[in-house]
């Protein structure tokens, strides 16, 4: 799949957030098979739409998928410990407006709808054209107040899938599984080398 191709020469440059180590211990057991933990922050509505949305953006294929390293859980333990209050709510303001989308979509609430319902629905707000990305961008930098009810619940519901999309693709590649299995790894770093042609320097790298 080119998604996961692109994702393996990627290298994560956002450093927006600081994971707790609580959240960081997450991504170290691989064991998230099974149901098993429970959500401090995401409600049980959440968490399935939030598995689905993982499942989706980091599926797994010829490099872990986001299942395989946690990253519901780990995403529920950023949201609780390091969101703002007025964060939190965005979050589950727009996780309900994306239910509703749901319904209204698929005539199917959360509990009910598969991956591929989901799937759906979640890339109508990504497969964009460059002047509707333009317009998504510039109005979550705006102020919420300033927008009507209907622009609100879009802001909403981009803040919550930016969110649920920032959150996977940082655990993903902070993981040490990533960092050591998928990504460029030497944990003794040699010479520096500092003029080299990005041709020859192929995968990201990780420390």
């Amino acid at each position: 799949m080119k998604r996961r191709e692109a994702l393996k020469g990627l290298g994560l440059a956002t450093g927006f957030l600081v994971a707790t180590p609580a959240a960081l211990s997450v991504l170290q057991s691989c064991e998230g098979k099974e149901e098993t933990w429970s959500a401090l922050f995401l409600n049980p509505e959440e968490k399935k739409l939030v598995t689905d949305l993982v499942d989706i953006i980091l599926p797994s294929g010829s490099t872990p998928g986001g299942l395989e390293l946690n990253l519901p859980q780990f995403i529920d333990l950023m949201c609780n410990d390091t969101l703002s209050e007025e964060e939190q709510g965005l979050f589950h303001a727009g996780s309900k407006v994306f239910s509703d989308k749901l319904e209204e979509s698929s005539g199917k609430k959360i509990k009910k709808a598969n991956k591929k319902d989901i799937e759906e629905l979640f890339l109508t707000y990504f497969q964009l054209k460059p002047e509707e990305e333009g317009k998504v961008k510039y109005m979550l930098y705006g102020n919420r107040d300033d927008l009507d009810e209907n622009e609100k619940k879009n802001f909403d519901l981009y803040k919550f899938l930016f969110t649920v999309r920032g959150l996977a693709l940082f655990g993903y590649f902070t993981s040490e599984k990533v960092g050591t299995e998928v990504l460029n790894f030497d944990p003794i770093p040699g010479e520096y080398l500092p003029c080299i042609p990005v041709s020859e320097i192929g995968n990201a790298w990780t420390i």
